[in-house]
């Protein structure tokens, strides 16, 4: 049976409810709106891993480095102990994603970054920002037998996605070549936002998965899981 990589931590069950952690060697997409809530969930889950001694290589294209070390600890998430022993390696490219109508060549120059790659889990927030002025059906098949690749060297791949900026036909490719799919969906209720993670595909969970995941997100406390989900 594979290794399970953990992202537990005391303060809610979402470990739990996604089958007690990814299994090693597994591709996971979350496909949301803007404003759906992956980056909280991308949050959540890196510093849930950290704390189960997981390395992890996070790339945003949402935040600097200050933005990022300050919305973590806003949600109570104390992530410089991981920063400083090397647990944790932070990429912003904000300035590439800017840059990258012109960077027709980006996915092979982020397929050749070996660096990036070398921790247990790499988490990518969003990919489709990244890729979606230079990717095609050829070359969404080259970045997941990227990733596919790097499976099997049991790393554990989470890609954020927003469908909105891919053509149907690359997200649909992301979609079947998963192993975890998981759809972030929001409405408006009352002065809150409700947001539920629905979790589509879980190979190779460890115990029980949730199908709908409630979840509300909350200064000095992090990403909260609502006593109403359901299994």
């Amino acid at each position: 049976m594979a290794k399970i990589r953990a992202f537990d931590i005391p303060r809610d069950d979402l470990n739990d409810k996604l089958g007690g952690g990814f299994p090693e060697g597994s591709l996971v997409v979350i496909e949301g709106g803007s404003g759906g809530g992956k980056s909280s969930i991308s949050q959540r889950l890196s510093y849930g891993l950290n704390e189960n001694d997981v390395t992890v290589t996070f790339i945003s294209t949402q935040l600097t480095t200050k933005g990022f070390i300050n919305q973590m600890y806003s949600l109570d998430y104390p992530l410089a102990p991981f920063l400083l022993n090397g647990s944790l390696l932070y990429i912003p490219v904000i300035p590439l994603v800017q840059a990258a109508k012109s960077r027709i060549d980006f996915i092979q120059r982020l397929m050749a970054a070996e660096e990036l790659f070398e921790k247990d889990v790499i988490i990518i927030d969003t990919i489709s920002s990244l890729i979606k002025y230079s990717v095609n059906t050829e070359k969404s098949l080259e970045l997941i037998s990227f990733f596919k690749k790097l499976n099997g060297m049991g790393k554990v791949i989470i890609l954020t996605i927003e469908p909105n900026q891919l053509s149907e036909d690359v997200s649909s490719m992301f979609r079947s070549s998963c192993d975890v799919y998981i759809t972030l969906k929001s409405k408006p209720l009352g002065s809150e936002v409700k947001r539920t993670a629905m979790v589509n595909k879980f190979t190779g969970a460890k115990g029980p998965v949730g199908t709908m995941i409630g979840f509300r997100v909350e200064p000095k406390v992090g990403l909260v899981v609502e006593i109403a989900s359901v299994s």
